[in-house]
């Protein structure tokens, strides 16, 4: 790893705030469930097993409010409104993937890790 002169460590405090937008849990699921194309609302409710609606609604209107979703209101009755991600959103996807990949690859060396530790914590 090398040292971060002040600068750096100045750029990197200010773009801490959109990686926590980007990546939360429900985040980075929202968008993989849109990377095949845009969705409604209940839609993607349905296929995030566990989400709230409270929490999708926030997490969406946070992804549009950064340009990582376009949010388009149909014009049919009743009103319709689907979510799509934009090219600035699609930027994500490999390396969202890549670390999803990774989880499903690594779920087992984690647990295990993570059971070691407990024990030696006495937890």
């Amino acid at each position: 790893m090398t040292k971060m002169n002040d600068d750096e460590i100045q750029r990197a405090c200010t773009t801490r705030l959109l990686l926590e937008q980007i990546t939360d849990k429900w985040s980075i699921v929202v968008l993989c469930a849109l990377s095949k194309g845009p969705l409604r609302f209940n839609e993607i409710k349905r296929r995030l097993e566990g989400i709230t609606q409270k929490t999708l609604t926030q997490c969406l209107r946070k992804l549009e409010r950064s340009g990582i979703l376009v949010r388009e209101v149909l014009p049919v009755s009743p009103v319709a409104v689907i979510y799509s991600v934009t090219p600035l959103g699609r930027t994500l996807e490999k390396p969202f993937f890549a670390l999803f990949e990774w989880t499903q690859n690594s779920l087992a060396e984690v647990t295990k890790a993570q059971q070691a530790y407990d024990q030696r914590e006495g937890l």
